[in-house]
């Protein structure tokens, strides 16, 4: 009986823990509103690439996919930056020139810009990975209701950042219009994308 009790106890542990780090790791309740981001700001931001400073301004015109990450990320980041590779994989030159990505790193220690430059780049020369100060980072997270912070698991790679993991989707004037999670398929992200070159 002390063994089956002990197994109860382990199982609602685990789905308690399960549904923290949902809560923790999505945007608070009342922040959503189908699919819609009603509270969090946004707005511009200035950060580094291996080519200077970035600014989120500097992309006006253009559709933005902002993804929130880190270079030594297992899991997550690879299948995101995958997915957004793979819709612009699948777009024509035109469309093309009317969009951007960009990674910030949730890891500013680790990750220096001409890491980020390379590890972007291996996915798509439109993505563009941009960092900066942990001050900065923490500024431009909490204006965009990401969070994250330093796991106490490890990988080979050193320890891990949880983070909050969906795709922005910014419009032409850089103001947020959805967000989507981090395993949508190359179809889903292109049609977000379509919808918006199409508004004037």
């Amino acid at each position: 009986m002390p063994k089956l009790i002990l197994i109860i106890i382990s199982v609602l542990a685990l789905v308690a823990g399960l549904f923290v780090s949902q809560y923790y790791f999505k945007p608070a309740p009342g922040n959503t509103q189908s699919g819609i981001y009603k509270d969090p700001p946004g707005g511009d931001f200035t950060l580094n690439s291996n080519k200077g400073k970035v600014q989120l301004s500097d992309f006006k015109g253009k559709v933005v996919l902002l993804y929130f990450g880190y270079t030594s990320c297992p899991d997550v980041c690879p299948t995101s930056l995958l997915n957004i590779a793979s819709a612009f994989k699948k777009l024509n030159q035109n469309e093309l020139a009317q969009v951007q990505a960009l990674f910030i790193s949730v890891d500013p220690g680790r990750d220096t810009v001409e890491k980020l430059a390379s590890y972007t780049h291996y996915f798509h020369p439109k993505i563009l990975g941009i960092t900066g100060t942990k001050q900065q980072i923490d500024d431009i997270a909490a204006r965009y209701d990401v969070k994250y912070k330093i796991s106490k698991e490890q990988s080979a790679a050193g320890y891990l950042v949880d983070h909050t993991a969906y795709l922005f989707v910014l419009d032409k004037s850089g103001k947020i219009q959805t967000f989507l999670p981090h395993d949508i398929n190359p179809e889903g992200i292109n049609l977000v994308i379509h919808n918006l070159l199409k508004l004037k």
